[in-house]
């Protein structure tokens, strides 16, 4: 575009360009779109703050996902708003807060456990929901691992596939041991698959199984009662976000009735149990993030590869052991990822 402008005229006035627009008109052109530029970018900045929502059990797993969401850059309260709901004990709370997560219309709920899992894709079938659970595919959340195909996806932490693994660790631990008291949460819909699994590896090994139902803090104390009188030699927890606010307490009443204890959580170790072998649940629980992340950017569920833990840890109270007055194998030792002293 040819532009000259006219000797003696600081102004402009009379500057033309060949497309016949006067200076000023054109200025005044360029700052009405200077100003409406800012507009725009604010417009774009003001896009609604997302918001999620966090269904569990127990408040250690909240703990490890509010951990991831800092690791992907969240801040809550700033860029992200996360509704958190807890039932505790009362199971029986999760549908009713469910359908209140539901009818908030978040962006993202993420349920975990398998029991907040079920409650959240009973109340939608279009909110994503990213889950920590066990037995994705048995319980018809998704439609496989690599294509969940609906609105869930998330962490398998693989509890059932396991749970011949732990009594094989327990016998190793105790060469002789015959019978195992096997406590499980009926309330949990993954916890069946681990019994099924348990039954069978108890067969192969020889181990008598005496199954005990515990849905609820008052049943613990009944149920070790009842472990102790049959001379159960050992108890079995079948993973259960229920049992983790209770492992201190169980810890302390096995250590009193001098039986072992076994579960899927290295946590429970730290509060007293003798061992765990299993998944880092805490790390699953901060991998959760990753799912809303993704989601939050635009991917769908239905896309996003369910994942699986890749390591799993053996861990050991040595402290307990001693409480028990058990020797730990120096085989059993060796295999431990983590021993507390």
């Amino acid at each position: 575009m040819d532009c000259r402008v006219k000797p003696g005229n600081d102004e402009g006035v009379g500057w033309r360009c060949a497309g016949g627009i006067r200076r000023r008109s054109f200025f005044a052109l360029l700052g009405g779109a200077v100003a409406a530029w800012p507009l725009a970018a604010r417009a774009q900045q003001a896009k609604p703050t997302p918001r999620i929502g966090y269904l569990s059990v127990t408040s250690p797993l909240e703990d490890a996902f509010r951990q991831g969401l800092r690791d992907f850059g969240y801040v809550e309260g700033q860029n992200l708003i996360v509704e958190y709901r807890r039932v505790g004990d009362t199971a029986s709370l999760l549908d009713g807060l469910a359908a209140e997560l539901v009818a908030l219309k978040l962006d993202v709920i993420v349920a975990g456990g398998s029991q907040a899992t079920r409650a959240v894709l009973a109340q939608t079938r279009t909110i994503p929901i990213v889950m920590g659970s066990t037995n994705p595919i048995g319980l018809g959340f998704v439609a496989s691992l690599a294509k969940p195909g609906g609105n869930v996806t998330g962490v398998s932490l693989l509890g059932p596939e396991v749970s011949g693994k732990r009594l094989q660790l327990l016998k190793q631990l105790i060469p002789s041991i015959a019978r195992v008291a096997l406590l499980w949460n009926p309330d949990d819909p993954a916890a069946h698959f681990s019994v099924e699994e348990s039954q069978g590896a108890a067969d192969t090994l020889g181990l008598s199984l005496q199954i005990l139902q515990v849905a609820t803090a008052e049943a613990i104390d009944s149920a070790l009662e009842a472990a102790s009188n049959e001379r159960a030699e050992a108890v079995v927890l079948m993973p259960a976000p229920f049992f983790s606010p209770h492992a201190e307490q169980i810890a302390s009443l096995t250590i009193q009735k001098r039986l072992p204890t076994l579960y899927f959580s290295k946590e429970a170790v730290k509060l007293g149990f003798l061992m765990s072998y299993g998944p880092d649940v805490l790390a699953a629980n901060r991998r959760l993030a990753y799912f809303v992340d993704r989601i939050l950017k635009g991917a769908k569920p239905a896309d996003l590869p369910v994942e699986e833990p890749t390591k799993f840890e053996l861990a050991i109270n040595l402290r307990t052991a001693k409480a028990l007055g058990l020797s730990i194998p120096t085989t059993l030792l060796a295999t431990a990822d983590e021993v507390i002293e």
